[in-house]
């Protein structure tokens, strides 16, 4: 569904993101990790086209910034941006037009009775709080029921009965086959809701590694994000070769997952 190919951004002589390249594969839930200030918003925005980027990403096949590989995107990003004239049921209304979505309106009243937004439709977006902003935001990303869909610390500001309807609308989207890729740095709040994990830092991306295979191995997400951050001889640990001769590639074996070796 995604390929992310040899991807560089560079915000003056700061670089943000070095030569990442990833692929996603259809129907999987895949979560982007790091720490702050790790690249991880930067390459969401590269692949929705807001930044300009050296490199090449494709969206089923077809250039990111094209208009039938945005027909397919959705981008929920981590702080809402949101209206403070329009109200609830008006920035619903506005982003079906947008999209020239038809016979939206049920869905649209099913996310706003999910997401417990359905009582607030006449309030105006600047009279909503943090945690009713987000609900509306997510409602927003959703509202289109996107192919693949980008969510960037979509859990932050959100109550548990909240976080309990995203994991489920997360898990429903993966039985229709949809692609998601969410981002994070709060690694309890995805722990069982993934197929695939990316690790960002630096810029770089340090390793991937699929659910099976580091359950195979009987470590946690936790841990394997420790291992790869903190410098742990991950590669010594797998059976393979030293660490130090990887210093600036992906993590590639045992329960590093299979980097650039997957077909989408």
């Amino acid at each position: 569904m995604l390929d992310v190919s040899h991807v560089t951004k560079q915000y003056g002589k700061n670089l943000a993101l070095s030569d990442v390249s990833f692929h996603l594969l259809p129907g999987d839930v895949t979560i982007l990790l790091g720490p702050n200030g790790a690249g991880k918003s930067t390459i969401m925005k590269s692949i929705i086209g807001f930044l300009k980027y050296e490199g090449e990403i494709t969206v089923a096949g077809k250039a990111n910034k094209t208009t039938e590989a945005r027909r397919i995107m959705g981008y929920i990003p981590e702080m809402p941006a949101l209206y403070p004239n329009l109200t609830v049921g008006e920035h619903m209304e506005f982003l079906a037009r947008a999209y020239r979505l038809k016979d939206y309106k049920e869905r649209a009243d099913q996310l706003l009775e999910r997401f417990e937004l359905a009582g607030q439709r006449k309030k105006f977006g600047d009279e909503l709080s943090k945690g009713m902003q987000q609900k509306l935001n997510l409602c927003l990303g959703l509202l289109p029921d996107p192919d693949f869909l980008m969510l960037d610390e979509p859990m932050i500001g959100l109550d548990p009965h909240a976080i309990k309807v995203l994991k489920t609308i997360m898990e429903e989207m993966r039985e229709e086959g949809k692609t998601l890729l969410v981002s994070t740095h709060i690694i309890d709040s995805v722990d069982m809701l993934w197929d695939e994990t990316l690790i960002l830092q630096g810029g770089k991306l340090r390793a991937n590694v699929r659910k099976e295979d580091l359950e195979s191995q009987g470590k946690t997400l936790e841990e394997f994000f420790f291992d790869v951050t903190e410098g742990i001889d991950a590669e010594a640990m797998s059976g393979g070769s030293p660490a130090a001769e990887e210093e600036e590639k992906p993590l590639s074996k045992g329960i590093f997952g299979r980097f650039g070796g997957r077909k989408k």
